[in-house]
C-alpha cells in the first residue's frame, strides 16, 4: 500500500486496517511454519506496510492534539 493512499484514510479506518493487516501477517507466518511459502518476501512487505501505517497514524494523532 502506498503512503499517499494511507494518508488519505481516516484515523478509524487506519486503525481497523492495521489490525486486519496484523492478523493477515500472523496467519501468513503460521502458514509459513506449516508449509513454506513460495514467496517469503511477502512477510517482509507486510511488516513494512504495517510499520508505515502505524507511523502515519501516530502523525495524524499528534496533529489532532
Amino acid at each position: 500500500m502506498k503512503t499517499k493512499e494511507i494518508r488519505e484514510m481516516a484515523v478509524a479506518d487506519l486503525r481497523e486496517r492495521i489490525e486486519t493487516e496484523k492478523q493477515n501477517l500472523n496467519r501468513m507466518k503460521m502458514n509459513h511454519v506449516i508449509s513454506p511459502l513460495d514467496n517469503t518476501s511477502l512477510i517482509k512487505k507486510a511488516k513494512c506496510d504495517i510499520a508505515r501505517m502505524v507511523t502515519i497514524l501516530a502523525e495524524k494523532e499528534k496533529q489532532n492534539q
